[in-house]
């Protein structure tokens, strides 16, 4: 019997983590492109995503034509998860673009209304 307490059996499973794994359920992959002259922008968008919990995989420049506005391209999933960018943005209209090459959820693309919202300045 005491090989069998020693080895642990009959213990009841761990309990769960305290707190939970951020991302775990509601996980949104996103990459940012700065199609403004506006330098850092993509990075200050960024930064401002991963605050809100969200999963930035690729920051970039010029990816696409330069637009006039903040455009959130929901490529898969939910378009729930492009409100939640611009929620967090703060700035963007959001469109369905699904691209089954891209392994991410949305693409953001930064225009002049960013460098606004985002309080940078040419």
């Amino acid at each position: 019997m005491a090989t069998a307490t020693w080895l642990g059996v009959g213990r009841q499973s761990a309990s769960p983590a305290p707190f939970p794994i951020p991302g775990e359920h509601d996980r949104i992959t996103v990459e940012v492109f700065n199609t403004t002259d506006v330098d850092g922008l993509a990075r200050d968008a960024t930064r401002r995503l991963r605050r809100s919990g969200i999963d930035v995989v690729y920051v970039g420049t010029g990816r696409e034509e330069p637009v006039d506005s903040t455009l959130i391209l929901v490529r898969r999933g939910a378009p729930a998860s492009g409100e939640r960018v611009r929620a967090a943005l703060g700035v963007g209209r959001v469109e369905a673009a699904p691209d089954p090459r891209l392994l991410l959820d949305v693409s953001v693309l930064l225009g002049p209304d960013a460098a606004e919202g985002l309080r940078r300045h040419p």
